[in-house]
């Protein structure tokens, strides 16, 4: 009769043959890694309207302007930073940072009124942005929203046009290239990626008929008649993991949607402690699993058996035992590969993703007990998740 370590170790190795066989590809970055380069001339250039919520963002804001004044796109286009009751001097850094670009026509600074009840922070400035939009010239066509500590490549929004209209897209988003500098960063930022693309596998977000929609919210570029169908920034206000509550909802109104990855984009908000990204996890797990207590054991349960079991079981004393674990572990650690070369970081990284993936449990717990503390969903003095509720 197998033992209970053999029972375990092959079902380990079923779930990973499953991910890596059944999954989407999700691990195979190739087909979804948008390179550099021109649309077609060909195409028409539909006008964009940019919406930046700024926060506190004085660091950062000069350099995410100066990227977005110096885009190569010959259609019509405007730039609308939302400064959300930022303590800094974040509105008036993007305003000289148009100036220097010589864009200050194309580029408008608006100070942020006051959170309405029911709102999120960023989607609350977004929906100021797009109604500022809409008063100042003819609704523009498309709206890219983007984070306020994001470089883009001078041809970011032309790609992004591009795919739309070349694929008849409603919605397209670009995952930008995070930050991995520190130890931490570089321990735990791409497995971020990682986890994401497992939840939200490119290829099933790219298909009409699956219910999988995902979004990175620092690069989103979104048509304006399907934000119009689905209601508005308005259907979602309340989404604490808004990028990916957009995609869904375009998705539910008959729209298309694409998400990828680029390598010419980056952000600037550096993570120099784990304390740091223990919070970025914790700030939206425990809202992914729904504020269920249920769907939070059955993760923490899935996670173990999936990373941390084959990990444990490659040490045990049957050999058919650890062979078995071991298989699964090398098979964990080839799927990640191509994530650690994204970021050009040694293969040696790879395998130590069962400890982020030990990491990533211990904030999601985190994240729980800060809702059942109303404190969920902080982001920069905002607690965002409804509380009190599981």
């Amino acid at each position: 009769m197998p033992s209970f370590a053999f029972t375990l170790a092959i079902f380990s190795l079923l779930i990973w043959l499953v991910l890596t066989f059944f999954w989407g590809g999700f691990w195979q970055l190739h087909g979804f890694l948008e390179g550099s380069g021109r649309p077609n001339p060909g195409l028409s250039l539909p006008s964009v309207a940019a919406v930046v919520p700024a926060r506190d963002e004085a660091e950062t804001i000069a350099r995410c302007v100066k990227s977005l004044c110096a885009q190569n796109y010959a259609g019509e286009f405007r730039v609308i930073v939302v400064d959300d009751h930022s303590e800094d001097n974040t509105a008036a850094l993007a305003t000289e940072a148009a100036i220097q670009a010589e864009a200050e026509q194309r580029v408008e600074v608006l100070r942020g009124e006051s959170l309405p009840p029911g709102w999120t922070g960023k989607l609350w400035a977004l929906q100021q942005g797009i109604a500022a939009a809409d008063v100042a010239a003819n609704s523009p066509d498309f709206f890219w929203f983007t984070d306020a500590d994001i470089v883009h490549a001078p041809d970011t929004l032309a790609l992004l046009v591009a795919r739309a209209v070349r694929e008849q897209r409603d919605l397209v988003s670009y995952m930008v290239m995070l930050h991995v500098k520190t130890v931490p960063e570089r321990l735990l930022i791409p497995a971020f990626v990682y986890f994401f693309l497992m939840l939200y596998p490119p290829k099933w977000t790219a298909r009409p008929n699956t219910k999988t929609a995902g979004a990175a919210g620092g690069c989103v570029l979104v048509r304006r008649e399907a934000l119009e169908r689905l209601g508005g920034i308005a259907a979602i206000r309340q989404q604490v993991i808004d990028d990916c509550a957009l995609a869904g909802a375009v998705k539910r109104v008959g729209g298309n949607v694409w998400l990828g990855l680029t390598r010419d984009s980056v952000s600037l908000r550096a993570y120099s402690s784990f304390a740091e990204i223990r919070d970025l996890i914790a700030r939206t797990a425990f809202t992914q699993l729904h504020y269920s207590t249920w769907l939070l054991a059955g993760t923490l349960i899935g996670l173990v058996l999936t990373f941390l079991v084959p990990v444990a079981l490659s040490f045990d004393t049957q050999g058919l035992v650890w062979r078995v674990s071991l298989t699964t572990w090398a098979l964990m650690t080839v799927t990640y590969l191509p994530t650690i070369r994204l970021y050009r970081l040694s293969p040696l990284w790879a395998p130590l993703l069962p400890l982020a993936a030990a990491f990533y449990c211990y904030a999601t717990c985190l994240s729980a007990v800060r809702f059942w503390m109303g404190r969920g969903g902080q982001w920069k003095g905002r607690a965002q998740a409804p509380g009190g509720q599981s």
